[in-house]
């Protein structure tokens, strides 16, 4: 059967031959060699023979012509019975793959419903497609058919080197060969497939694939080489493939130099869950790639705690509003910026250190509002946040939030304070979403370390941050409330003589202790001490949540059964968050990035996992006193009697001044 050559010949590479029996037709253009195709068909009827040559043909009629070009070698094709029941093919070393004969007469009766369970593919027909398709690029990407004296100098260098490994050719060979890389030991495709470079490992690659939420093949996983095969697949065959995985699709079109010609219109935009859980905003969103003006890198400055001591590493998107053009304007857009930022998924309430050094957290990429974060790291943390512009590309820029996407949907690591934190996700997240040599060599641990490696090579603007009045009004920095604080005390500390020297010091007051002098409080200083006294009930409930983890989320029962109901509560309200960082678990089919008729069942599922969340903690803010210490309990009363008390008196203070009240 003659094939439609005109592909291959305007890109100017060999024609597909197939052989059938004994003799054989091949079409091959003079100067070249072609991939040659051999059906062993001694044992198969006529209906046998045509399926199976139909079957060859469109798998082989889907190749990239680079790699039949570069895959100039007879290849024998037999259908074994010898097969292990649950394996469709294999590739043998000796240049024949072989096709599971169970399925061959459902191949040729058209029988669908006979496709092994578990497979992906829509019909036995693309399943076994697919199958050809996996098996040759085995032969592709090992290089099986490279020349001899390089295939013997590469494999004796493996031996050596302890055999190929889980990830491929060992790094100390690689520079033997002419071809530096195959397709699975190539730094670019590992990184993206979920073995990136270690950071500190000298060119080693992580042992463990954490990329393996939304799979579309679990086999995918087992290594590289498998990762390889079975995205090809893909690739090839899904129209679909460059919607849900667009780095891969783009890696691999560019290394064929070539796409397939059918291909799916995309969802719009990039589907993310918002970790903020506002009630009055949808937990889905969607981020438009062309309302990205810029990517900052957003630096949560360093305090005293083991967790902080180094700042914290996160990514700021910069998105106009709707409707807005590309420019400076979109920085004030602060309602549509988005927080990229991985995080110890802590479903206890407290981190603890040791558990952080032992890597017993999840590590997952929480997409978060910037308000969210501002008022995290400024009221409560007292931290102030740096917001630097990287000087990337557009197409940089988009290429990082569009990997930033796909891994909040098919990453799930494992947090380590030293070896995983968040500067080491942040600096493998820049790796692989820029593609940048500079940023490709950088190694460091640390926020602040990751900070000075950007600004020598170069990639932070910092002039932002010379006008601090300027900074604060553009949003490039949050100053911590600490200072509005310690500014509110002085106020107080000078009109009422109290002799703390500090605002911690005066937080740290029980709450009848502050107010003793609420009385002397003239208009200005009491409006000083009610923003102090919210201040203090702030960190009251930081408290009382770590209260809460000791007593009921570590296990321990308590003799009343009302607290042990409400300690279930808490619990069962950190269990069903989960879902607001690891997205995958709301669905049960598709792989990567979700597309149309995933995301009408996501609306639906997030609109109803967030009214469940919201009438938990609603549940639980209720009974919350209940749960707490008789200690915690009277301060956070006294507390609440302080901020009602100073609100009374600013109204009294009002009325005999005219002043306008505060609300």
């Amino acid at each position: 059967m003659r094939l439609d050559i005109r592909p291959a010949l305007e890109r100017g590479v060999a024609v597909i031959a197939i052989v059938l029996g004994l003799t054989s037709l091949l079409w091959v253009l003079p100067a070249h060699s072609a991939l040659t195709v051999k059906l062993e068909q001694a044992e198969l009827s006529n209906e046998q023979r045509q399926a199976s040559q139909k079957l060859l043909e469109a798998a082989l009629k889907a190749l990239p012509p680079r790699l039949v070009s570069q895959l100039d070698h007879e290849i024998l094709l037999r259908w074994s019975p010898k097969l292990a029941h649950s394996v469709m093919g294999r590739a043998r070393y000796d240049g024949q793959i072989l096709l599971n004969q169970r399925w061959l007469d459902a191949l040729v009766q058209g029988d669908d419903q006979t496709l092994p369970a578990g497979r992906q593919h829509a019909t036995l027909q693309r399943e076994l497609q697919a199958t050809l398709i996996h098996e040759l690029a085995h032969f592709y990407d090992r290089g099986q058919f490279w020349p001899a004296d390089e295939r013997g100098l590469l494999r004796s260098c493996a031996r050596q080197h302890k055999s190929l490994g889980p990830v491929g050719l060992p790094v100390e060979c690689r520079g033997q060969s002419q071809r530096r890389f195959t397709l699975s030991d190539n730094p670019r495709l590992l990184e993206l497939a979920g073995w990136p470079a270690r950071i500190g490992g000298r060119g080693e690659v992580e042992r463990h694939n954490d990329q393996y939420l939304r799979t579309p093949d679990a086999y995918e996983l087992s290594n590289p080489r498998e990762f390889v095969a079975v995205n090809l697949e893909y690739f090839l065959l899904d129209p679909e493939y460059r919607c849900r995985r667009p780095g891969l699709h783009d890696y691999f079109s560019e290394h064929f130099g070539w796409a397939p010609s059918v291909a799916a219109d995309c969802a719009p935009g990039l589907p993310y869950v918002n970790g903020g859980l506002d009630v009055d905003k949808q937990v889905l969103g969607q981020l438009d790639e062309g309302r990205i003006y810029q990517v900052h890198y957003l630096l949560a400055e360093p305090e005293g705690a083991l967790v902080s001591r180094w700042g914290h590493s996160m990514l700021r998107v910069v998105m106009c509003a709707p409707g807005r053009p590309l420019g400076p304007e979109c920085l004030m857009d602060l309602e549509h910026h988005l927080v990229l930022s991985f995080r110890a998924f802590v479903d206890d309430l407290q981190i603890s250190s040791w558990d952080g050094l032992t890597g017993v957290y999840p590590s997952r990429l929480f997409m978060l509002p910037l308000s969210q974060v501002v008022d995290e790291y400024t009221k409560v943390e007292f931290r102030s946040l740096q917001s630097l512009p990287l000087k990337l590309t557009t197409e940089q820029q988009i290429s990082l939030v569009r990997r930033a996407a796909e891994m909040h949907w098919n990453y799930d690591g494992t947090y380590y304070f030293v070896s995983n934190n968040c500067a080491v996700e942040t600096l493998k997240l820049l790796r692989s979403g820029t593609d940048r040599l500079d940023i490709r060599g950088m190694e460091t641990v640390t926020p602040t370390g990751l900070r000075a490696l950007l600004r020598h090579a170069d990639l932070l603007d910092e002039s932002v941050l010379q006008d601090h009045s300027e900074a604060l009004r553009q949003g490039y920095y949050f100053d911590s409330y600490r200072e509005r604080y310690q500014l509110m005390f002085d106020i107080a500390r000078e009109r009422l003589n109290l002799p703390q020297q500090n605002v911690e010091a005066w937080l740290a007051l029980a709450p009848e202790e502050r107010s003793d002098w609420f009385e002397r409080a003239d208009y200005r200083v009491a409006a000083a001490l009610l923003l102090l006294e919210q201040a203090a009930f702030r960190r009251q409930i930081i408290l009382i949540q770590h209260e809460l983890k000791d007593r009921y989320v570590s296990g321990r029962r308590m003799d009343d059964v009302a607290l042990n109901e409400t300690g279930e509560l808490m619990s069962q309200l950190l269990r069903e968050s989960g879902f607001l960082s690891r997205p995958a678990e709301l669905l049960k089919t598709g792989y990567g990035l979700p597309q149309k008729q995933e995301r009408q069942q996501l609306k639906q599922l997030t609109d109803e996992r967030q009214q469940k969340l919201h009438g938990l903690a609603v549940l639980v803010d209720e009974r919350a006193l209940e749960m707490i210490s008789t200690e915690h309990r009277r301060a956070v009363e006294a507390n609440q009697r302080n901020i009602t008390e100073l609100g009374a008196r600013l109204r009294h203070l009002h009325r005999e001044s005219g002043r306008l009240v505060l609300p």
